[in-house]
């Protein structure tokens, strides 16, 4: 999703949303006595060192800041990102900022045609000297795992990250293995038609929370850009400003924000629409609703509240469902799928 489409759907707040936002904080339990991390805004809390870790994105990659607030509402809300775009427009370089200001176990994994499962996974190797075989985790034992150029990687090796993804094990040689906790894959991959790529099958990209598109940045971004870079990489100067713990922290939160029962029906009709409208051959599932619902509660702790809008809602409809429906035109490319998406969210009404 482009910057101006982001902003268009997020900044375009109807008079509905507003009689939503006052009725809901009239009728709010008042504030518990202890500390909540969601709300206190002191410097040392969670959503204040999260709020530095977004400013510090920002001073490494230029002129993306939808790009780094969808990216963030997904590590709150624990799901897996897929960005998709050319090579060089700053995918990894998001990734790895990322990792380096949460201070999070992370591995990295190039993947190239002959890469194989064993080699994300991890397998077991005979030890001559005990006379036994001793299991080597692979890179996927961590918190934080990016996977560059995903789609050029076989089919085989990429249906190795399923299970990892939707249940957060694994399982080698017969054996179960749970990953550590929190754990989210960052995978960017190039646009469907580069030589060497295999497009990644529905069943994949469905275990991904949002996709994105970082595009161009525009003119003045780039100079920044540049003149960012003349003496050393920026990405080099930043260290941790947030623990694994906080980010645990304002992981369980996420699945306590309120959602108002006209919020989740507003939800349902905007899903309920993807799967009868003529431009769209397959519509989004129910676990497509439960996730575009989970990245609004993510998106609504971002941005410091403890319940959901009608906002959250569209402004996470179009990454968050994009992947999950398919066009009927076999032409259709993933921007205008994203369209159909956007179009249908300004079509629901909007509850009061």
């Amino acid at each position: 999703m482009s910057d101006a489409s982001a902003s268009s759907i997020i900044s375009s707040e109807p008079v509905e949303t507003s009689l939503f936002l006052r009725k809901h904080a009239e009728g709010s339990p008042p504030t518990p006595s202890n500390v909540d991390p969601v709300t206190d805004s002191t410097d040392d809390s969670p959503l204040a060192k999260l709020n530095d870790v977004r400013s510090r994105l920002r001073s490494v990659i230029r002129g993306k800041d939808a790009v780094i607030d969808s990216v963030l509402t997904a590590v709150l809300a624990g799901g897996s990102v897929l960005l998709e775009d050319v090579p060089g427009v700053g995918k990894t370089t998001l990734a790895k900022s990322l990792a380096a200001l949460i201070q999070l176990d992370f591995g990295r994994v190039q993947c190239t045609p002959d890469l194989l499962p064993a080699d994300i996974l991890g397998s077991s190797v005979y030890q001559p000297s005990n006379q036994q075989f001793e299991f080597r985790a692979g890179p996927i034992f961590c918190n934080l795992l990016i996977a560059d150029e995903i789609n050029r990687a076989s089919p085989r090796t990429q249906s190795a990250l399923l299970e990892a993804m939707a249940e957060s094990q694994v399982t080698i040689d017969g054996e179960c293995y749970r990953l550590k906790q929190p754990f989210l894959v960052i995978a960017t991959q190039n646009p469907s038609g580069f030589e060497g790529t295999f497009p990644l099958p529905e069943s994949q990209l469905d275990r991904f929370l949002i996709r994105l598109s970082m595009d161009y940045p525009d003119a003045e971004s780039e100079v920044d850009l540049l003149l960012d870079r003349t003496a050393d990489d920026p990405l080099d100067q930043l260290t941790p400003v947030m623990q694994r713990d906080e980010l645990l922290m304002l992981q369980s939160m996420v699945r306590n924000v309120t959602v108002d029962r006209k919020v989740a029906e507003y939800l349902v009709e905007f899903v309920g629409r993807t799967r009868i409208d003529s431009r769209l051959r397959v519509g989004c599932s129910p676990r497509g609703s439960q996730m575009l619902l989970r990245a609004s509660q993510a998106r609504a702790v971002l941005m410091g509240r403890r319940f959901v809008m009608p906002d959250d809602v569209q402004a996470m409809a179009e990454q968050t469902i994009s992947h999950r429906v398919s066009a009927r035109s076999v032409s259709a490319t993933n921007r205008e799928t994203s369209l159909i998406i956007a179009d249908l969210i300004q079509q629901v009404e909007v509850p009061v």
